[in-house]
């Protein structure tokens, strides 16, 4: 069994912490002087594959999300990192797969973890907002947080200057002070009411008209279209043509979030910085279909190593360098939005570990030739899956009794025909490829069941050790067990938010 030396990891969040403390580059200098492009990241929740006018949705009008479309990159092969909430922010924050740091679950709510300084983005992880306010950026988050609800994970303590929203994974869109978890302007409980969508997009606005004289990064994380399903009445009227109750919230919800995101782009252009904002697009997962959504042809929902649990809505708009109305079709994964965010804004990556994600900006003018990845992993447990060229070789099971799928997504986007017995030889190559690649992951920091679960040999190959276990407490991550710790092998003390069960 390969194991993490202590000093490797000492060093690490020691790196971490100098990387921090490191004077401005030469790079970021030079990047001040031409301008540099502001940056606006727009993470949706829960949607449905189908579910905008750009992707095929027919009954839910979304004018401004389908802009971006319009003026903008359109991925056809967009993926995010997990099949489910926060290991696709993390992934997203750090530009590495989050495995790598044991940030393979959901944690518990919010007001079940606000005391365990166990559960949340290890604090030797570095964040996109480090990066660019490193690079001389103003950072703010509006909306979902879900990456640690300890006061150290706090956003504010993660390069974000400015904060309105949640902790944890879930909230009511009326209630601001719902289950332990408020609305908090900084670290207070914000004062006001009203639908919480509307104002994140008025929040969001307002920033960017605070900050229109400096370079910005905004991170705006609707929590919409996220379980509980509650409308405000002036978007459910739109809807009454629709007759299954859930599809109308569900479409008044998310023609909320359009007029929201309309307003942050309103603001954009407002302050006349619109040819030179990088606005991204992307959903944190797919649709768990129960709520409403709809991934159309593509097989399995949230929290399934599926298409549909994986691939999602996803765009770029950067008018200074990229044309509009550009279809890409090649692999792409939301990993890439921070390696191509802090490039553009002459910023460093740290050197100290792996970047996974790429800058896709000379891919996207044709300045680089192939594709920007030639295998993409997925990992949720047991359950993991590996995408190298068009085929993709899916992993079922547990305890040692795994089943194997093979697709050909070149052909069968929508999964319908297992060549598995066909190609044994793929499967092998692939399986191959998916250990070598779980050997250099961290097992689960924590546990999404609230008791002990059963063993599984889903990842029997991940490193762990004794020294990995004493840095990881220290940084902020529970200890994984010594030894050949599982995915979903050890003991929990947080319970499973509600929506890890869909």
């Amino acid at each position: 069994m390969k194991r993490v030396p202590i000093i490797l990891q000492i060093a690490m969040a020691v790196g971490a912490l100098l990387w921090l403390a490191a004077p401005r580059s030469v790079a970021a200098e030079a990047a001040a002087a031409v301008g540099k492009p502001n940056v606006v990241l727009i993470v949706v929740d829960d949607m449905g594959y189908v579910d905008i006018g750009c992707y095929g949705c027919k009954d839910i009008p979304t004018p401004n999300i389908d802009s971006l479309a319009r003026d903008g990159v359109k991925f056809t092969n967009g993926y995010v990192s997990c099949s489910y909430c926060s290991p696709t922010r993390a992934g997203i924050q750090t530009g590495r797969y989050q495995e790598r740091f044991g940030h393979e679950f959901n944690p518990g709510s919010a007001e079940a973890t606000k005391n365990d300084p166990a559960v949340g983005l290890l604090l030797t992880e570095i964040t996109l907002a480090d990066m660019l306010k490193k690079a001389g950026y103003a950072t703010g988050i509006v909306g979902k947080w879900h990456l640690g609800a300890h006061p150290q994970f706090h956003p504010m303590k993660r390069g974000y200057d400015e904060f309105f929203g949640f902790l944890g994974g879930s909230h009511s869109y009326v209630k601001w002070d719902d289950k332990g978890d408020p609305i908090l302007r900084g670290t207070e409980p914000a004062q006001g009411e009203g639908y919480l969508t509307t104002r994140y997009g008025q929040e969001a606005a307002e920033f960017i008209q605070r900050h229109k004289d400096a370079p910005y990064y905004l991170y705006l994380a609707f929590n919409a279209v996220h379980s509980p399903l509650e409308a405000d009445e002036e978007h459910l009227a739109k809807f009454a043509g629709i007759q299954d109750k859930k599809r109308r919230t569900y479409a008044a919800m998310l023609s909320a979030m359009d007029d929201a995101i309309g307003q942050v782009l309103q603001a954009v252009k407002d302050t006349g910085q619109e040819k030179n904002t990088i606005v991204w697009f992307v959903d944190d997962n797919g649709g768990p279909l129960s709520q409403g959504s709809d991934n159309g042809t593509l097989k399995g929902k949230k929290s399934q190593p599926w298409e549909g649990g994986i691939r999602v809505p996803f765009m770029v708009r950067y008018p200074e360098k990229l044309k509009g109305g550009v279809v890409y079709d090649k692999p792409v994964i939301s990993l890439d939005i921070a390696p191509t965010s802090v490039a553009e804004a002459g910023g460093e990556l740290p050197k100290d570990r792996p970047i996974d994600g790429v800058d896709l900006i000379p891919y996207l003018r044709g300045e680089k030739q192939g594709v920007p990845h030639e295998e993409l992993y997925w990992r949720k447990g047991p359950d993991a899956s590996v995408r190298k060229g068009d085929m993709k070789l899916v992993r079922q099971g547990g305890a040692g009794k795994y089943q194997f799928y093979l697709y050909d997504l070149g052909k069968d986007r929508d999964e319908k025909q297992d060549l598995a017995a066909e190609k044994p030889d793929v499967v092998k190559q692939l399986t191959a490829d998916l250990a070598n690649w779980e050997k250099d992951m961290k097992p689960p920091l924590w546990s999404p069941q609230a008791k002990k679960p059963k063993k599984s040999g889903a990842a029997a190959s991940a490193p762990a050790g004794k020294g990995a276990e004493k840095a990881q407490s220290k940084s902020g991550g529970r200890a994984a067990k010594k030894g050949a710790a599982k995915p979903d092998e050890g003991k929990a003390k947080v319970k499973p938010q509600a929506e890890e069960k869909e």
